[in-house]
Parts: C-alpha cells; sequence; structure tokens
C-alpha cells in the first residue's frame, strides 16, 4: 500500500497545508468459516495487501474534516450524537468516533484523508477497513489506550449502531489483527485465537479470487433474518449460540422449528466442523481436504443458507469443471468473489475459462486479484 501513502499524504498537504501522521488497514480474505461469527463458531481469515490509507492530524477544534479521494467528496462534522453527517460513507467514520468516545475516551477534532485499493462490492471488508483504520489511528493519536480486540469492537458497533448491518467480528479482527504470511483462526465464543503459517505456493498452489463485479442487497433484511432464523433454533436448543450444536440435536428439534430455519442452522453447524477440519489440514499440507471443504462450504451457502447468486454459483461450476481443488463464495454472500485455490500447473486455463465463459453468459467479464497475506493495522 506505499503507492497509495503517496497519493494520500500529498492530498493532505495540498487540502490541509501540513504534514499529517499516515496510517493503514487492510481488507481480508476468509479461506473458511463463512456466517459462523456471530453465531459463536470459527472463522479463518487473513489480511490482505489491499486496505486503506489514511492521513490524519489532530486539531483544535471539535469538528471533524474528512476528505474522501477516491469519491472526490469532503464531509464536516461534530462529536455528538446529534452530528451524524449525511454522507454514507461518512456514517463509518462518524460511527467509530461515536464508539471510541461511549466507551470513556476521549478524543477531539481532526481532518483526514483517505484513500483505498480493496475492491468494492468483492466481500473483501472494505467496510472493515475503513473502519479499523479510523479506530486505530486515533487510539494512537489522543492515546487512548485502548487493546486491538476492542479496536475491534469498536468497528464491530460501528456496523451495528450506525450503517445497519448486524456483522460478527470477523472483518474488523482479521483487519485489526491481521499477520503476514498467517490464517488465523478465532473463537468468536471466547475469542482467542492462533495463527497458522499459510504458505499455499511451497506447496504448488495459488490462491486468486474472481470478483463476479455483482452485488445483490446484502444490508437490512437479507443478512439480519438469516441471523435471526438461527437465533431462533439456539433457542430451541437452549443455547445462546449454535456454537457447539450437533446435527443430531438440530435433527431432533423436528417440525417445532420451521423448514427455512432448519436450514440455516443446517448450514453453520455444518460449517463450524469444516473451519476445524481445514485447520488440522493444514497442518498435514493436505490441500486437496481444504479443496473439498470449501466446496462444501459454497453449495452450502448456495442450498441451505441461501446467500449465493446464479453468477457464483457459475463460478463455482467452472472451477469444478477445470479441476480446481476448492472454489466457495467468499463473504456475505449475494455477489461479489469466489475465493479459489488452484494448483500452479492450472491456474493459466482456469482464469481464461472463467474470463471467457463469464463473459460469454453473462455479458461483462471477471476481476481477477491474487491474493498476498499481509499485516493488520499499523502506523506507516
Amino acid at each position: 500500500m506505499q503507492a497509495l501513502k503517496s497519493i494520500v499524504e500529498r492530498a493532505f498537504e495540498e487540502r490541509f497545508g501540513s504534514e499529517a501522521q499516515l496510517f493503514a488497514s487492510p481488507g481480508r480474505i476468509n479461506l473458511i468459516g463463512e456466517h459462523t461469527d456471530y453465531n459463536g463458531g470459527f472463522v479463518f481469515p487473513g489480511a490482505v495487501d489491499k486496505g486503506v490509507v489514511a492521513a490524519i492530524r489532530p486539531n483544535s477544534e471539535n469538528e471533524v474534516r474528512i476528505v474522501a479521494l477516491d469519491l472526490n467528496e469532503e464531509c464536516r462534522f461534530g462529536l455528538e450524537e446529534s452530528d451524524k453527517p449525511e454522507a454514507s460513507w461518512a456514517h463509518y467514520i462518524f460511527g467509530v468516533c461515536r464508539e471510541i468516545q461511549k466507551r470513556g475516551y476521549t478524543i477531539g477534532g481532526f481532518e483526514a484523508v483517505f484513500s483505498g485499493n480493496v475492491p468494492l462490492g468483492a466481500g473483501m471488508s472494505s467496510s472493515a477497513a475503513l473502519e479499523s483504520v479510523f479506530a486505530f489511528a486515533l487510539n494512537e493519536l489522543f492515546a487512548c489506550g485502548i487493546d486491538r480486540f476492542e479496536l475491534a469492537r469498536i468497528g464491530q458497533s460501528t456496523e451495528h449502531n450506525y450503517c445497519g448491518v448486524k456483522c460478527g467480528i470477523m472483518d474488523q479482527f482479521a483487519s485489526v489483527f491481521g499477520k503476514a504470511g498467517c490464517l488465523m483462526r478465532l473463537d468468536c465464543r471466547s475469542m482467542e485465537f492462533e495463527y497458522y503459517p499459510f504458505d499455499p505456493a511451497a506447496h504448488g498452489y495459488r490462491l486468486v479470487l474472481v470478483n463476479s463485479c455483482v452485488k445483490h442487497q446484502l444490508t437490512g433484511s437479507p443478512y439480519n433474518d438469516r441471523r435471526l432464523s438461527c437465533e431462533k433454533v439456539a433457542q430451541a436448543l437452549g443455547r445462546e449460540f449454535l456454537r457447539g450444536a450437533t446435527m443430531a440435536e438440530l435433527e431432533a428439534l423436528g417440525n417445532t422449528i420451521s423448514e427455512e430455519d432448519y436450514k440455516r442452522a443446517y448450514y453453520v453447524i455444518g460449517e463450524e466442523q469444516r473451519v476445524l477440519t481445514v485447520c488440522e489440514a493444514l497442518k498435514n499440507n493436505d490441500y486437496e481436504t481444504v479443496g473439498r471443504c470449501m466446496y462444501e462450504t459454497h453449495w452450502g451457502m448456495s442450498k441451505d443458507y441461501e446467500v449465493s447468486c446464479e453468477e457464483l454459483d457459475f463460478l463455482a461450476t467452472v472451477a469444478q469443471k477445470c479441476g480446481v481443488t476448492g472454489s466457495r463464495i467468499m463473504g456475505g454472500g449475494f455477489g461479489g468473489c469466489t475465493i479459489n485455490l488452484v494448483k500452479e500447473e492450472l491456474y493459466d486455463a482456469f482464469i481464461t475459462q472463467a474470463q471467457e465463459r463469464f463473459k460469454a453468459r453473462y455479458g461483462h467479464e471477471v476481476a481477477i486479484y491474487e491474493v498476498v497475506i499481509s499485516e493488520g493495522s499499523h502506523r506507516m
């Protein structure tokens, strides 16, 4: 993200007339474990080499002035609840400010310029990168002393309270805690985590995202309804979360739950086990098992959780026909990317097939992003 640093730094000096401090937070991929985080289960993300860079300087006023370079827009707001700005992109920053204050910490006004290179709508959590860079930066600049876990929670609370999405903790956690060359298994119930070295290239594989460049509705009802289904089944099982529930317990509920709620829970319970299976497989460099679990996740998200779409199912099918080891939806669903684990010798043919067949079917091109696992939030 060094190129972004130069752009943001120069833009800040042009707009505000002096130097600022530079901070960066990445987007993320998630190898396995979708929609498990808000169910108290396990996820397995990693930070990537694309993210958000912000130049920030505190001021002596009680006002925030933000320039969003990519949108060519500027926004000003105060730090009281009644000062919430109209611009939707500014809600992420305003929310971070308010969530820090709600926790009893004192921050002041500031000027900032930011830019990002996380592809929007690709399921790589550009919003978490934006929240994380400002949470991390404000913590540093105003000497709040907030630990990284709480910084991640601040980002999550911003989504809940200011952006209308009841997300789990994974996206913000990955952005804040990322480590180059490692994926992280996070227990979303206990918040314990472990780094797992991840080097597919050393074993003849490449990890690549294929972006369908389509995005269907996610915020509001579709996402939150699925969360509610999981909560209803957990309550029926006498649990706080679906975490730890078994298929036998689910089956025992019979017709006391709806067919829709059953399907949502069936996917989540299976996905929790797949995360653990993948972690064990990676200890043995068993990438074939990793790939099998990725496909199981994709079709579970498509048929049971129903957060796929025609375009993503098409890409997963193309991957299977090309002999790709593993492929699945990445992110909340309803569009965005597939994440693909591809043998080196099959890579070029797969990319060509995905590009050509998708364009022939849907009339527009996919975008290709190779993944490099990178560092989490940091000062540049």
